[in-house]
């Protein structure tokens, strides 16, 4: 798996996720299964898609219970088939029941967003475009659905408020214009790059004459979106289209010329892979 940021609390999440689940005990496997019992288990797709999060639900298996051996036949950012087995697991049969459900909760989560994204990846097959994700993600799993998107073939845009600098629409409201929102970035942040959200072609104009490093093109139609690349090109401005982007026109929009396109449906629409355990 790709290595997450040192800040991100992985086991404080899943031991969160354990609590919720489990709480004082899962008292039906208790009542019926045997502390002694051993079991074998896989983890089987029902369906088609992109793999995401296997280290995590190894991880969830390891905090219940250190003897379970949990063996990926895949790995994260292949595409699988319908009926075919990502992972074995051996060991307490106890451990592997309690475990289930929030070991699968977060990789049919993942996989999900890999997936979609993937789909939207194949739809601009060829063009020089990037897909990115947003800020629109589950509290406390942003960076675990960042690194689905990039198993699906994306790209992350910012991680949160503290790495980039974007001025949206309602920051150009409080400041009282374009140009005095950014000469405040500029004073107090000059060493970051400024990229600002533009919906007309007059705001664009706005953007391109103060310099800035980048602009979002926010819910224009196909020949606005258009026009507003051609006049950023000439000014050697990168792009970004973003607002109302689904399957069906994202390849149009990619056609547009724009560097990047920004989806927030990848995290917050993204429908969860259908993956199973079964006990063998």
């Amino acid at each position: 798996m790709q290595k997450l940021k040192p800040q991100f609390p992985i086991i404080a999440l899943i031991k969160q996720a354990m609590v919720e689940d489990v709480g004082s005990g899962d008292i039906t496997t208790q009542a019926i299964i045997s502390s002694t019992q051993k079991a074998k288990a896989i983890v089987l797709a029902k369906e088609n898609g992109i793999i995401a999060g296997l280290a995590i639900a190894r991880e969830v298996f390891r905090q219940i219970d250190g003897k379970i051996k949990f063996i990926s036949k895949v790995k994260d950012g292949t595409m699988v088939e319908k009926g075919e087995i990502i992972a074995n697991l051996v060991g307490p049969a106890r451990g592997i029941l309690s475990g289930e459900r929030v070991a699968l909760n977060f990789l049919q989560r993942l996989s999900g967003i890999a997936t979609l994204t993937n789909q939207f990846v194949k739809k601009i097959k060829g063009a020089r475009v990037k897909i990115l994700d947003t800020r629109k993600t589950t509290p406390g799993l942003r960076a675990l659905e960042k690194y689905a998107v990039k198993m699906g073939g994306g790209g992350n845009h910012r991680m949160g408020l503290y790495d980039a600098i974007l001025i949206k629409d309602n920051h150009i409201k409080i400041a009282g214009g374009i140009e005095k929102a950014v000469k405040a970035v500029r004073a107090k942040k000059a060493d970051k790059a400024i990229e600002i959200e533009a919906k007309s072609i007059s705001e664009v104009k706005q953007a391109i004459k103060l310099q800035v490093d980048r602009i979002l093109l926010d819910n224009m139609n196909i020949k606005t979106l258009r026009d507003a690349v051609k006049l950023c090109i000439i000014a050697g401005i990168k792009t970004e289209a973003s607002g109302g982007i689904n399957l069906n026109n994202v390849g149009v929009i990619a056609r547009c010329g724009v560097d990047s396109i920004s989806i927030g449906a990848l995290t917050h629409s993204a429908k969860a892979l259908d993956i199973s355990l079964k006990i063998n």
